[in-house]
């Protein structure tokens, strides 16, 4: 109904119905609230925890410039996990089973249905024998092994006769043929392998690329080099991310 006012002024002077039926649209539309999936949108994806696996004579401490390049990416150290263990005993009858372990117990601290692991060495054989062995490939996402004697070194000779670690690496031990009878990459878990033509402790160099990884050379580096170089860290964050 038209006040008094308005019934004074022309017809030219009021204001145009679809107009204000337009601006009352434009008023309903930004005060709406976002619509639930574009907020989820906005959100990260939840990662996989990580858990770390040593080599031969080393402890958790090795992975101290992998877990500083992750933070900074922006994974919390509630995400990030290092397995210590004595590296002298049997990768089959001991070691993989109480890693098996330890990753459970990583799910259920975090209520991850999956973890992604990064071995270096010996830890390589060990995480290899979990996925393909202990029920590991229905809770890795991300395998990657940095260095790792996947088909045996001739180095572990010189300490064979003494320890059972240094057996289990030897070329045509038990360990390394039976990881890659078969499917060497099995499962539905993603696999890497980063290797430098100037291992000094696998030999051959060759020993760490499987069939079915995404095998990366990194240039000459020392065995140990591969834990604090840069690009390394790098294609294991990129590898990750995937």
């Amino acid at each position: 109904m038209l006040t008094a006012r308005q019934r004074s002024q022309p017809l030219s002077a009021l204001p145009a119905l679809p107009a204000l039926l337009a601006l009352l649209a434009l008023c309903l539309t930004l005060s709406a609230p976002a619509p639930a999936h574009a907020a989820g949108r906005a959100q990260a994806a939840p990662r996989n925890p990580v858990v770390f696996v040593h080599g031969y004579n080393a402890d958790p401490g090795v992975w101290g410039a992998l877990r500083a390049d992750l933070r900074a990416d922006g994974y919390t150290d509630a995400e990030l996990f290092s397995f210590g263990y004595d590296t002298h005993q049997s990768v089959n009858e001991v070691l993989a089973g109480r890693l098996g372990a330890y990753v459970d117990q990583v799910r259920r601290d975090t209520g991850a249905a999956r973890v992604d692991v990064v071995a270096h060495s010996f830890g390589s054989l060990v995480s290899r024998w979990y996925v393909k062995f202990g029920g590991g490939a229905a809770t890795v996402d991300h395998w990657v092994s940095l260095a790792g004697p996947n088909r045996g070194t001739s180095t572990a000779w010189a300490c064979a006769l003494w320890d059972q670690a240094c057996r289990d690496m030897t070329p045509g031990s038990y360990v390394v043929k039976n990881l890659n009878s078969g499917d060497e990459t099995p499962g539905a878990v993603r696999y890497a392998t980063f290797w430098s033509h100037c291992d000094e402790i696998v030999n051959p160099d060759d020993s760490v690329p499987l069939t079915g990884a995404a095998n990366t050379p990194v240039g000459c580096l020392q065995h140990n080099d591969l834990l604090g170089d840069d690009g390394t860290s790098a294609g294991v964050r990129a590898f990750l991310a995937s």
